[in-house]
């Protein structure tokens, strides 16, 4: 008798396909399964250096998963002898250098009301309570990163992980808010990609605009 898998539909979260990631936030806690070796789960002593998911990839993968409400769960081919690559011990180290800056963003994080945004930054949201962060993994090349979903107070304040001082920013004439990131020198930045601004003072709900009709 062969018994069929069945897929996202049962447990405490869901343990969907491997590389399983949803194109919108579900309902339901889930999981998203990878391995660093993309051939295979167990070590392979003739992997080649293309075989192996790249620092930056990992590290995205572990951003859009979180932010649509999921666990990341990475895998590490061990050898016969329980010892862990060189190059996988170089990506798990990446992750842990880059979750030493932007950790605030991911760890007991939540997805926010928004959980990305389509532009040539590729911005993705977590939450925590009522801060907002915003990590977005393309560099802007005129320095200006533009985000239509958050929406300002008179309170509101921007600031980069890692850096200390507060970043400039104004009120998007269009939507949302414009931030100035060219103040910021390559060499101040304290992480190669994946950069985590968190936002306080945001709405967390959208504006609602009520009509009213009275029955006379």
């Amino acid at each position: 008798m062969t018994c069929g898998v069945i897929y996202c539909r049962h447990g405490g979260y869901y343990n969907c396909q491997d590389k399983f990631r949803p194109e919108t936030l579900p309902d339901h806690k889930w999981e998203m399964c990878t391995s660093t070796d993309k051939l295979s789960w167990g070590y392979r002593h003739d992997m080649a250096m293309g075989d192996i998911t790249s620092e930056s990839r990992i590290i995205s993968e572990l951003i859009q998963t979180v932010s649509l409400g999921g666990n990341y769960l990475l895998n590490i081919g061990p050898t016969k002898d329980g010892l862990i690559a060189p190059i996988f011990q170089e990506r798990l180290l990446a992750v842990g250098e880059w979750l030493s800056i932007s950790g605030e963003a991911i760890c007991a994080s939540k997805p926010w009301r928004v959980q990305s945004e389509t532009n040539t930054t590729s911005v993705w949201y977590t939450s925590k309570g009522s801060p907002v962060y915003a990590i977005f993994l393309h560099w802007p090349e005129d320095g200006i990163l533009s985000l239509k979903s958050p929406i300002t107070t008179s309170t509101t304040e921007l600031t980069k992980l890692g850096i200390e001082n507060d970043l400039k920013w104004s009120t998007n004439p269009d939507k949302g808010l414009l931030m100035y990131l060219s103040q910021l020198p390559p060499s101040a930045l304290p992480t190669e990609f994946a950069w985590t601004v968190k936002l306080t003072g945001v709405q967390q709900e959208r504006d609602t605009a009520y009509t009213l009709t009275f029955l006379l």
